[in-house]
């Protein structure tokens, strides 16, 4: 899985990627397929922002998130692209088992 982190109007520190690159492993623990994954950090007034696009077999996921600690941003990125992910998961394995089919 290779992942490209920019940032706008943000300096990015090797903390961040880190705590980005932390955060990612778990997604990845999901579903072997990701093939990419393009993270976006900004800060626009007293909003941090970060958003993820993540390209994987079948599909690609985009989650936004928002928060006053770019910390706390990253944090919910995780969760709803993670969420996003297995939902995915389930339904290529539904799919592939036939199920919908009358």
């Amino acid at each position: 899985m290779q992942v490209n982190i920019t940032g706008h109007h943000v300096e990015l520190t090797d903390a961040l990627r880190d705590y980005v690159n932390e955060k990612l492993e778990r997604v990845e623990r999901h579903y072997d397929n990701i093939t990419t994954v393009q993270v976006t950090l900004s800060i626009e007034k007293e909003r941090q922002h970060a958003a993820c696009t993540l390209h994987a077999a079948g599909a690609d996921l985009h989650a936004d998130a928002e928060d006053v600690d770019m910390y706390a941003a990253i944090d919910a990125l995780a969760d709803k692209i993670d969420r996003q992910l297995v939902k995915h998961k389930e339904k290529a394995q539904a799919r592939a088992q036939g199920a919908g089919v009358r």
